[in-house]
């Protein structure tokens, strides 16, 4: 088995998605297209709804009772993210950047109290998949998430910032 270092993961994850955002000019942050109809800042608004998710996942592998938040991530299906979005959609950039990275932060406090053993152990989280650890989650779901939108930011940076051809 390979160990990784979760809090690490998550960290570096975010890190990338940050050094992303802060590259991008603020004239683009509410221009749609950079994943789908979404804007720059509809991807952090999702990134956050996912962030909040994770602060209830570690609460419930600490033996607390399921939230609101992650039971519509549970129960709304695909329909989650442009819900999360929708609901945050009157938030500025900085609001969705201070939700974002407390959410991060709490995070980074919460998986520190988890055991290694439970982090890696198969089966904490049932509803993602017997075979899957948090760790596997945390992978995935966050690290993994994260470098996908952040490429897709830095891709649609690139193209609108791109001069013309002559």
């Amino acid at each position: 088995m390979i160990a990784m270092n979760a809090p690490d993961v998550l960290r570096y994850g975010h890190l990338t998605l940050l050094g992303t955002i802060e590259r991008v000019p603020h004239s683009l942050l509410r221009t749609p297209g950079a994943c789908g109809v979404w804007s720059i800042d509809n991807i952090i608004a999702h990134l956050a709804s996912y962030e909040v998710v994770l602060l209830d996942i570690l609460r419930e592998t600490q033996g607390a009772e399921s939230s609101p938040d992650l039971d519509r991530y549970r129960n709304q299906g695909d329909e989650f993210n442009d819900n999360e979005v929708a609901a945050r959609s009157d938030r500025s950039h900085a609001e969705l950047l201070d939700e974002i990275n407390e959410a991060h932060a709490t995070s980074l406090d919460l998986i520190a109290g988890i055991p290694e053993e439970i982090l890696r152990k198969p089966g904490t989280i049932p509803w993602y998949g017997d075979p899957y650890s948090l760790e596997d989650l945390i992978v995935y779901m966050y690290y993994g998430h994260k470098r996908e939108h952040s490429a897709q930011i830095e891709v649609f940076r690139d193209l609108a910032t791109r001069e013309p051809l002559a």
